[in-house]
C-alpha cells in the first residue's frame, strides 16, 4: 500500500547519545533503550524544511520503540532490583548481629538467612569480618540509628532507595528476616529492638506496622 507523504508536517527528528538497559513500562519487563536529543523539524512533503525547536531528551525502548522521558531510569531494572534486596538482607542481618552479639545460634541463624539471600560462597569469619569493619569492633551500638558509624550510614543506603520499589508485605518481610536472626538465642535484647526500628523506619513502615511485624517474629518458630 502506497503512503503519501503529508504536505506539509511537524516532525522530530533524533539522534543517538547512548544505549543502555532499563525497565521498560510499555513491556513491562528489562530492556535496552536508546537515550536521544532532538529537533524538531518543519517537513514539506515528507522532507525537513526548517528546524522550529528543541524536541528535548527520550529514551526510546528497542523492542517496542516507545518514547519515555528520562524519569523512567528511576525504576531499576529485575536485576537491579534483586541486587538490592540481597544487599538489603545482608545489611540488615549485619546489623542485628552488631546489635545482639554473637551467641552460636544467632550466627547460625544469621548466616543462613545470609545464603538465602543469594551469598552461598560467604562463610562465617568473612560475615564477622565483614561486621568488624563496618562497626570498628565496636560491639555497643545502642546508638546505631542516627550515629555515624559504618554500619548505619550502610542501613540507610541500603533499604531507604529499596523501599518505594516494594509493597508493605515485602518490607515488612525483611524486617521479619532480620527479627528472625534476633530471637535466634532468645528475646529481643534492647539494642536489637533499636536496630530493628531503625530498620523499618528506613523500609519507609509506620511505628505500628515495625511493632506488628516484630510481635508477629516472636509466634514464628525458632531454632
Amino acid at each position: 500500500m502506497l503512503v503519501t507523504p503529508k504536505l506539509v508536517e511537524l516532525r522530530a527528528r533524533w539522534r543517538t547519545e547512548s544505549l543502555g538497559e532499563f525497565f521498560c513500562p510499555g513491556c513491562g519487563g528489562d530492556r535496552n533503550y536508546r537515550r536521544q536529543g532532538g529537533r524538531r523539524w518543519l517537513r514539506l512533503l515528507g522532507l525537513p524544511l526548517l528546524p522550529v525547536g528543541d524536541a528535548g531528551i527520550t529514551l526510546q525502548c528497542t523492542a517496542c520503540r516507545a518514547r519515555y522521558g528520562l524519569d523512567a531510569l528511576e525504576r531499576p531494572t529485575s536485576g537491579n532490583l534483586l541486587a538490592m534486596l540481597r544487599t538489603a538482607q545482608y545489611t540488615v542481618v549485619l546489623a542485628v548481629l552488631a546489635a545482639g552479639g554473637t551467641a552460636r545460634s544467632t550466627r547460625d541463624t544469621a548466616l543462613g538467612v545470609i545464603h538465602d539471600a543469594g551469598y552461598p560462597e560467604l562463610d562465617e569469619p568473612q560475615v564477622l569480618a565483614a561486621l568488624a569493619a563496618l562497626t570498628g569492633g565496636d560491639e555497643d551500638l545502642v546508638e546505631l540509628y542516627g550515629c555515624g558509624s559504618g554500619l548505619a550510614v550502610e542501613l540507610h543506603t541500603a533499604l531507604e532507595p529499596l523501599a518505594p520499589h516494594l509493597i508493605g508485605p515485602g518490607r515488612e518481610r525483611l524486617l521479619t528476616q532480620g527479627a528472625l536472626v534476633a530471637l535466634a538465642d532468645g528475646p529481643y535484647r534492647p539494642t536489637e529492638r533499636e536496630v530493628l526500628r531503625a530498620a523499618g523506619r528506613c523500609l519507609k513502615l509506620t511505628p505500628a506496622q515495625i511493632d506488628a511485624t516484630l510481635a508477629a517474629a516472636t509466634r514464628q518458630p525458632h531454632s
